[in-house]
């Protein structure tokens, strides 16, 4: 959500959450190696340490709260609860890691939409 400020990371990494099929969408599950110079990251909200939960609404437990000025990957995206951020409401949330989603309301994507496949 908001104005687009992505940065690419390096080194490696693994997207554990999904592997994107070749119709757009992601395989729950699948583990595909990546390239961290193919991540794109996307900074979370000026001012706000976001809580990571295991599934994509605040019913879900808290796995870990990011430290302030963090960016994250955006592996796929989930429809969920809806909640209502600094970005504005949305029921969207986007996967960050293995079970970990965070509120795209909270991600500065640069979309009010999906910018990646819909997780499985």
């Amino acid at each position: 959500m908001g104005v687009e400020d992505s940065t690419v990371g390096t080194g490696p990494a693994v997207a554990t959450e999904a592997a994107v099929a070749t119709d757009g969408t992601a395989a729950a599950g699948e583990e595909i190696a990546v390239l961290a110079a193919d991540v794109i990251t996307y900074p979370i909200a000026p001012g706000y340490r976001v809580n990571v939960r295991r599934g994509p609404g605040t019913q879900y437990g808290i796995i870990r709260t990011l430290p302030y000025g963090m960016s994250v990957p955006v592996f796929c995206q989930k429809a969920g609860e809806r909640v209502t951020g600094p970005y504005g409401t949305s029921n969207i949330w986007d996967n960050i890691g293995r079970s970990e989603y965070v509120s795209d309301t909270y991600v500065r994507t640069g979309s009010d939409g999906y910018i990646a496949p819909r997780c499985g």
